[in-house]
């Protein structure tokens, strides 16, 4: 017999009705008291058709379990069934970062807001410290797992430990086998750095640049290395003469003090007046900064970041700054973006296996007008001082 499992046992698929199935579906859809939801959102939760949504929450209305409180805009008249609160895994990066640490918040507070129990670990940037971490929060019995660590080599070690458990996984920047990937469109990101640089070049220096200088981080794999080639792809769109110029690559290892070190050296062996750079990141883009001003040669280059932190942010407010972009990835939002693919996945929903958060160029004209509040949250990196 065909059977299905009900709250007292099995029984017969003829015997459930249909309708109150889909109305489940639709109370099912407020996770908290006092949430207001509108009709898109109804639908979009539930995974049911707009105009049976529609027709489901009118009905519940008349019948006093649906209070409508504008226009098309709903909450429960009676607080939700309690379930139990799902426990997500996450493991950072490195919390000494300006753009860990806003991952982080946005990841609490989104948890806050769905009710969900958050156990953090700290991955330190250390392949060896993931591992154990990765083996920490299967021990704690987690629902789901968010990794955020930069090492690509280590991906698949972590994330076979994951899928061993059964514990599901949402990656973060880096991709890890069988995990959702939620990150940065790198190629994208890159590309409009690099248009940024060919711009400056084409308006500043009449078209022309001697070395276009690309500031990587190879241990994070061929994916980030797209925000490079990116770049390279940007400034030749918006300055058709850089094919002529001389294109250098260097691993800055995703630090100031590594990107300061290798930029210094290789101003020592470069006689270059016009150099564009751009890095792989903002704590790059600053340790090259760094190594320009050293040398007295800050009028030789201008530099393009990614990531918009807050330190960045504030270089782009001097005046003079020679960092006249970062393309930003909003850390700040990643929390919702993940709370949200973390529900969809633990709730057996279709979710797809990559998803983008979105990117803007931040410059010395916008930032302003785009960050406000930067005064208030005054954060300089030990490093940068």
């Amino acid at each position: 017999m065909d059977a299905t499992r009900g709250p007292g046992g099995s029984c017969n698929h003829r015997y459930i009705v249909k309708s109150v199935m889909h109305a489940s579906a639709v109370l099912a859809t407020f996770h908290s008291p006092g949430e207001t939801l509108e009709l898109r959102e109804v639908v979009a939760r539930s995974g049911l058709n707009k105009c049976m949504v529609f027709r489901l929450l009118y009905t519940l209305h008349e019948c006093g379990l649906v209070e409508k409180v504008g226009a098309n805009q709903y909450r429960l008249a009676f607080p939700p069934a309690r379930q139990r609160k799902f426990r997500i895994g996450y493991a950072d990066q490195d919390q000494s970062s300006s753009f860990s640490r806003e991952v982080f918040d946005g990841l609490v507070r989104a948890c806050q807001r769905a009710q969900i129990e958050l156990i953090m670990v700290d991955n330190r940037r250390d392949p060896k410290a993931a591992l154990k971490n990765a083996e920490q929060l299967i021990r704690e019995h987690v629902d789901l797992a968010v990794e955020f660590q930069i090492d690509e080599r280590t991906a698949p070690a972590v994330a076979s430990r994951f899928q061993n458990a059964g514990i599901p996984l949402i990656a973060i920047d880096i991709p890890h086998p069988g995990a959702v990937y939620f990150g940065a469109d790198n190629h994208s990101a890159g590309s409009m750095g690099g248009r940024c640089l060919g711009h400056y070049a084409k308006e500043q220096w009449q078209g022309a640049a001697d070395e276009i200088l690309l500031l990587e981080i190879s241990r994070a794999g061929p994916l980030i290395r797209m925000r490079t080639d990116g770049v390279l792809t940007g400034v030749k769109e918006a300055m058709p003469a850089a094919h002529k110029c001389r294109v250098v690559r260097l691993d800055a290892k995703g630090e100031f003090k590594a990107a300061l070190d290798c930029v210094r050296k290789h101003l020592g062996e470069s006689n270059a007046k016009h150099i564009l750079v751009g890095a792989a990141n903002d704590p790059i883009a600053l340790g090259a900064l760094r190594a320009f001003q050293e040398s007295g040669r800050s009028a030789h280059c201008v530099v393009v970041g990614q990531n918009a932190e807050p330190e960045a942010r504030a270089e782009m407010r001097q005046p003079g700054t020679r960092l006249i972009g970062s393309v930003a990835y909003f850390p700040e939002r990643y929390g919702d973006v993940i709370v949200r693919l973390a529900t969809d996945v633990l709730l057996g929903k279709n979710v797809p296996p990559a998803a983008f958060t979105t990117h803007q160029l931040i410059t010395p004209h916008n930032v302003d007008r785009l960050y406000p509040n930067d005064s208030l949250f005054v954060r300089v990196a030990r490093e940068y001082t």
